[in-house]
């Protein structure tokens, strides 16, 4: 089987939609600070039936629920429940599987990871990643999903250690029009993704719709590489009450113009279900 990274150079690549809001619709709590990753540890077949839905839709990538897993939070459990969810990614049977590799603003349980304001330095971001990075990258992924990244030294700190790992990965920005979370260019993150080997597309997730095709001409434009789009539904997450408020704005016709910019991973992230990657699927391959 082709590695991911050269698929993509020949094809458009289907990735699966909100691993959360399957889970949710499957009628699970996940309001508490580990999201997702508490069922991980109390629920794991719920966490493979809601990867083989995607799959059944048409995925060809399941992302991990190791998003909010971190050893600041978790302790020595984190290493256990990171390859686990590599594990279960896999008994879902996708062609491929992708390690989720969180903001550090995931850990806080905050919304910061919709801000970039955590007040780190570079180095203080290269060590909390560090550790997690080395465990998923052993854990038999084929690629590391860095994702929904806020901020540029989070950026920087993420690709020095990639430089060193040396393990496959894309890296997804989470922005509003033209800049991060943070309020800094966009083109300047997806520039410093050029001179990484490892990194072998550059994007945006967890995004507005509206805001991608853009976003996908940038960073095909400033990286050199191809495109990586997963955006969530084009509703608001609000932290405080976590909970989710608007209405969907995700329209499966634009697929086709975010592939005209160079998008060849497409998805979706927050609030994206499995009737949208059939959507998704159709838009790409259609019959």
């Amino acid at each position: 089987m082709a590695s991911l990274g050269d698929a993509v150079r020949e094809r458009v690549v289907v990735l699966d939609g909100g691993l959360a809001t399957e889970l949710e619709r499957r009628g699970h709590d996940l309001s508490s600070d580990l999201w997702s990753a508490r069922l991980l540890r109390d629920d794991p077949d719920e966490i493979v039936a809601a990867h083989r839905a995607f799959a059944a839709a048409g995925a060809e990538v399941a992302i991990t629920a190791s998003y909010q897993v971190s050893f600041e939070r978790l302790g020595d459990d984190a290493e256990m429940l990171l390859r686990r969810s590599v594990e279960l990614a896999r008994r879902a049977g996708p062609e491929w599987v992708a390690a989720s590799v969180g903001p550090y603003g995931a850990t806080l349980a905050d919304g910061s990871e919709y801000r970039g304001d955590y007040g780190l330095s570079v180095a203080q971001l290269r060590r909390f990643h560090r550790r997690r990075l080395g465990v998923l990258a052993d854990a038999g992924a084929d690629v590391l999903a860095i994702e929904t990244i806020p901020c540029l030294a989070e950026v920087e700190a993420i690709l020095a250690e990639l430089d060193d790992l040396g393990a496959e990965a894309w890296l997804s920005l989470s922005c509003v029009g033209r800049w991060t979370r943070a309020g800094e260019p966009a083109e300047e993150a997806f520039a410093m993704a050029r001179d990484c080997a490892s990194v072998f597309a550059v994007g945006v997730n967890c995004t507005a719709p509206a805001d991608v095709p853009d976003l996908i001409a940038l960073a095909k434009a400033r990286s050199g590489k191809p495109a990586v789009a997963y955006p969530n539904s084009g509703e608001v997450w609000d932290a405080a009450r976590r909970a989710w408020s608007g209405r969907s704005a995700f329209d499966p016709s634009a697929i086709q113009r975010w592939v005209g910019e160079g998008a060849r991973l497409v998805g979706g992230c927050c609030r994206v279900g499995p009737p949208d990657v059939v959507a998704i699927t159709e838009a790409i391959k259609p019959r």
